[in-house]
């Protein structure tokens, strides 16, 4: 039995397990809505261009109506044997409509179909995924502005380093995410050329106008090159190599919020909106949410790896490996949507403990470098020998136990007789974080002014008239 996607080259069925290994509608249905919208222009283009007739397209765009219709409201029956979603379209547009469904596939190729399907599809996750990131960006800009004096230790290779504001730390993440932002907007503008019309490699004998499609899809314009239309999934590893350094920096501040809500360190809370207990132990409070925010990029990365790696030895044009561009990368993008909307959640959640924090920020004798630069700046000390002497005065108060603002100033003089009771002044941490007013700095002042900055850009991208 001639096997009728084929038509009469085969005279067999394929076997059980090629049928499982080829089939692929359990991934490509989620691409209905944009199939049927590429199935559209085509039509419509095709009637333009005296290909169709007018009534035959009618007909046909009548029928990827009721499609549509049927798929999102649940009642569509997806059949396995017909593999994917423009076999399961055409194939019911037939029941529908009658032998013009069979004209719909002039002058393309699944080959051109699915590449166009997955940029329409890509393109809405990076639409997506930029309100998320936006909604991001204006919590941690919130939080920023109602802690933009609250004192924090600020930490390299984990020990205390200086002081600075919890506002300016979350501040941080608003600038990682503007980039993470950009990423995704440059991978959009890549992306938006249309590869309908390539067919399946080597373009068509029909005159079609691919132009007309392009702009009614969105597209820029159409791609130049019909080898590379259907062959290339770049557009998929850049936007997953957006979405992967994105998850690093959510991955980074997850970890940071697991660091400080352990008792340990407890510097801030979560409420119990994004924590967990445990089945045995009745005092626990987990940052489940941080932690699964955490794992997720492990899965986000992993979709980029595989990708690459299945793209890496194919020659042109189109290889049946592209059709596992779909299954991870979907996945990498759903992962990335629900930890970007749980970390929008835990910024909102979190409470600082402020008092706690500004005993912290205190530890370890974090003001020393502003005890350095007082003796650059009034004793006219070289930084090389004021480090060295700071030094000196550091492991004194180590000696005896004490912070550095409650050693002796005599004990200061025996190593630096210059030194005055004015010194007295830079070595609190509040002295510590005001001080730093040089731009990009994390004094109270200057965090308010940055917040108030992002505040407006973000509310203009929400309101541009």
């Amino acid at each position: 039995m001639s096997n009728k996607m084929w038509g009469g080259r085969f005279g067999e069925s394929p076997d059980a397990i090629m049928e499982e290994i080829n089939v692929s509608i359990d991934v490509d249905q989620h691409l209905y809505a944009q199939d049927i919208a590429a199935s559209k222009a085509h039509a419509a283009m095709l009637a333009a261009q005296g290909i169709i007739t007018a009534n035959d397209a009618k007909n046909i765009v009548g029928g990827l109506d009721t499609i549509l219709s049927e798929i999102s409201g649940g009642g569509f029956a997806f059949k396995r044997a017909l593999e994917d979603i423009h076999m399961n379209v055409e194939s019911r547009l037939g029941e529908l409509i009658g032998p013009a469904a069979g004209r719909l596939h002039t002058a393309r190729s699944r080959n051109d179909q699915v590449a166009t399907d997955f940029r329409l599809y890509v393109r809405d996750v990076i639409d997506d995924a930029d309100r998320a990131l936006a909604a991001f960006q204006r919590a941690l800009v919130d939080r920023a502005l109602e802690h933009a004096g609250t004192v924090m230790p600020g930490f390299t290779h984990l020990q205390t380093a200086q002081p600075v504001t919890f506002g300016h730390h979350l501040l941080a993440y608003v600038e990682m995410a503007a980039r993470d932002r950009g990423r995704f907007a440059d991978a959009r503008k890549r992306l938006n050329e249309s590869p309908l019309g390539a067919a399946a490699l080597a373009g068509t004998s029909f005159p079609i106008d691919r132009h007309a499609t392009a702009s009614a899809l969105g597209f820029v314009r159409p791609m130049a090159n019909s080898l590379d239309a259907v062959s290339d999934r770049d557009f998929v590893l850049e936007t997953l190599s957006a979405a992967s350094i994105a998850a690093v920096h959510l991955s980074r501040f997850a970890e940071e919020i697991v660091i400080w809500t352990s008792p340990l360190v407890g510097l801030v809370r979560l409420s119990d909106k994004f924590t967990t207990g445990s089945s045995i132990m009745p005092q626990k409070r987990n940052p489940d949410a941080a932690e699964l925010v955490r794992a997720k990029t492990g899965r986000i990365i992993g979709s980029l790896t595989a990708l690459l790696i299945v793209m890496k030895g194919l020659p042109l044009a189109y290889q049946k490996d592209m059709q596992e561009d779909k299954a991870g990368a979907m996945e990498a993008f759903g992962a990335l949507s629900l930890a970007v909307r749980a970390m929008t959640g835990m910024v909102l959640d979190i409470e600082p403990d402020e008092a706690r924090m500004k005993v912290a920020a205190g530890d370890g004798y974090a003001t020393a470098t502003d005890l350095a630069d007082w003796l650059v700046r009034t004793l006219k000390m070289p930084f090389r020998e004021a480090h060295h002497v700071t030094g000196r005065i550091v492991a004194k108060a180590a000696e005896g136990g004490l912070p550095l603002h409650k050693l002796a100033l005599g004990d200061m003089q025996a190593i630096e007789p210059r030194i005055t009771a004015e010194v007295m002044d830079v070595l609190s941490v509040e002295a510590s974080v005001a001080s730093r007013t040089s731009y990009g700095g994390t004094s109270p002042e200057n965090v308010r002014e940055q917040a108030k900055v992002w505040l407006k850009r973000l509310e203009k991208e929400q309101n541009p008239g």
